[in-house]
């Protein structure tokens, strides 16, 4: 079957056009909806290959409905047909012109919300060539798919009716693209990444000594090399807050808190990394502090010691925190390429610690508490044994930033509280979970009533609104979520609106630019992090003004990139 290169085709034989007269009309369309303000604001290259891909598919649904129209026997007169041709051509010229003259204006409007600098003059210009060389490749390639199609089709029809033909043809070509893709692209990228973050991760910079204190992990007496704990391990425990720094905010009874990290390369197997750190932490009397916290890392191993070090100070330095490495790639391609190693180092790790814990004597063991931020956050929710623990439970969890597939978070995002907040829903009673942000949440109304008290276990889950990595949503294609209705979270811009397909799409760009600015998108800071652990430690001298005094300590150490 030879494709044309119109709309018009016989009523008898109605057949797919290399370019669609309406498909060009709803691509402009669908481009100019992708130039409009979303949660965080775009570079000009993000913005055009957003906007290239958006423009594709609505070029692509266009022309399967123009298919259709004629495949279901509507027909026009020629005259009217023409008419249409010429209208909607120059229609889709000026809606695509006017989307990038307003680009700058919805650009600046997003970055003027959260206090960014504007764009430059030159940002249309780069969307516009941008935008076309990523439309241009992606028709291509579907031209490619539909000839490969077509072509297995054909020769499968020598031997099978034209209907079974076509359904195999389908499956045949599907397969072989997905080999492309997946088995030669995919895996030469994932080849190139994988070596440089490991490279990456085995740097040791000049400016991260070796501890010397024989309680710290990498030190001459500990079980951990120092070498094999990575990049991120060894600047976890090197940059830990002292006893001295700690003292300024709570007393001459500060502690230097101890930090246990096991690198990949200390232990061939999940298994004999947990191993090691519970064997790292006895030797160092970590069970022996008042209080304990088992920590998931992102994907490249990373943890922010905005989380961290604000947990040490808030409690004087009678903490023991352990982590284990279970990748250096970024959380994108961990989770796409290796996703059962978080899995199983996460739930190796907690199964031995708890496992030591709960043996210990009740009046004689550290309260126990877990922590991660981001694919941290989604692997400690994944592994948590919640049914297994429920005889002697931990003290508590304190989640940042939970990816939108996290268990309980969609738990709590699907089945809260009726009226309660979409961005900061609230959870039963209160008494188990609770729901905060930079405007507050471990006091919101449960039901028009205040929280209960909170029972033996808490968990306390701190997601902006703003946090396009929190609140993603694969229905977003179709229906409005509804973090958009008003009235609207403090961080979400009030000038995104939503669009059928599009809206889904900006928000898959605006997750992989969200550590932009700080306390908007997945950018969560120490303010929110010391809020957050308030709830879950119940400190009993906790105040304003010590909340304001650990602001300014935190402020000084800098910022967490």
């Amino acid at each position: 079957m030879t494709a044309t290169a119109t709309d018009l085709d016989t009523p008898e034989q109605p057949r797919w056009p290399l370019f669609s007269t309406t498909g060009i009309l709803v691509g402009a369309l669908f481009f100019t909806a992708s130039l409009t303000p979303s949660m965080l604001p775009r570079d000009p290259m993000m913005q055009g290959i957003l906007g290239g891909v958006v423009a594709i598919i609505g070029h692509e649904i266009g022309r399967a409905a123009a298919w259709l129209w004629r495949w279901l026997g509507f027909w026009s007169p020629p005259a009217v047909r023409g008419r249409w041709r010429i209208g909607a051509i120059v229609v889709a010229v000026l809606v695509i012109a006017w989307g990038l003259f307003r680009a700058a204006h919805w650009q600046n409007l997003g970055r003027e919300f959260m206090g960014m600098a504007p764009v430059d003059t030159s940002h249309p210009v780069t969307i516009g060539w941008v935008a076309a060389l990523v439309f241009a490749l992606l028709w291509l390639a579907f031209r490619l798919f539909g000839l490969g199609w077509r072509w297995a089709g054909a020769a499968l029809r020598r031997v099978v009716p034209p209907r079974i033909a076509s359904a195999i043809g389908l499956a045949v070509i599907v397969t072989l693209f997905w080999a492309l893709i997946d088995g030669v692209l995919v895996r030469a990228v994932f080849r190139v990444t994988d070596a440089s973050f490991g490279a990456a991760n085995a740097l040791i910079e000049p400016g991260i000594a070796q501890p010397d204190d024989p309680l710290k992990s990498g030190s001459p007496g500990s079980l951990i090399d120092w070498r094999d704990m990575g990049r991120r391990g060894r600047e976890f425990v090197a940059r830990a807050p002292t006893a001295a720094e700690i003292a300024e905010f709570v007393g001459p009874d500060a502690m230097d808190p101890i930090r246990i990290y096991v690198g990949m390369a200390s232990a061939r197997t999940a298994r004999g990394r947990a191993e090691l750190a519970l064997a790292e932490m006895i030797r160092t009397g970590a069970f022996e502090r008042e209080n304990l916290l088992v920590m998931v890392p992102v994907g490249t191993g990373w943890m922010d010691p905005g989380g961290q070090d604000s947990f040490d100070f808030m409690l004087g330095g009678n903490t023991a925190t352990v982590a284990v490495q279970y990748s250096y790639l970024t959380s994108v391609l961990s989770l796409l390429f290796e996703p059962e190693y978080g899995i199983e180092q996460s739930r190796e790790l907690f199964d031995l610690v708890y496992d030591h814990w709960s043996r210990l004597p009740p009046d004689n063991r550290p309260r126990f508490y877990v922590h991660g931020l981001s694919q941290g956050a989604l692997l400690s929710q994944a592994t948590l044994p919640f049914l297994d623990i429920l005889g002697d439970p931990i003290d508590g969890a304190m989640w940042a930033g939970s990816p939108f597939m996290s268990p309980f978070w969609v738990r709590v995002r699907d089945h809260g509280n009726p009226g309660s907040p979409a961005a900061r829903p609230t959870y039963g009673n209160g008494s188990l979970v609770r729901v905060v942000n930079q405007q507050g949440g471990l006091d919101a109304p449960h039901g028009g009533e205040p929280p209960a008290p909170w029972g033996p276990l808490r968990m306390v889950m701190l997601n902006y609104a703003s946090d396009p990595i929190v609140n993603f949503r694969l229905d977003a294609w179709y229906r409005r979520p509804a973090w958009m209705a008003d009235p609207r979270a403090a961080d979400i811009n009030p000038h995104f609106r939503w669009f059928p397909v599009v809206t889904m799409f900006q928000l898959a760009v605006d997750m992989a630019l969200a550590l932009q600015v700080p306390r908007f998108g997945h950018y969560y800071a120490y303010p929110d992090y010391i809020y957050a652990w308030s709830g879950l430690l119940d400190l009993p001298d906790w105040s304003a003004d010590r909340r304001a005094r650990l602001d300014a300590i935190m402020d000084a150490r800098g910022p967490a990139f």
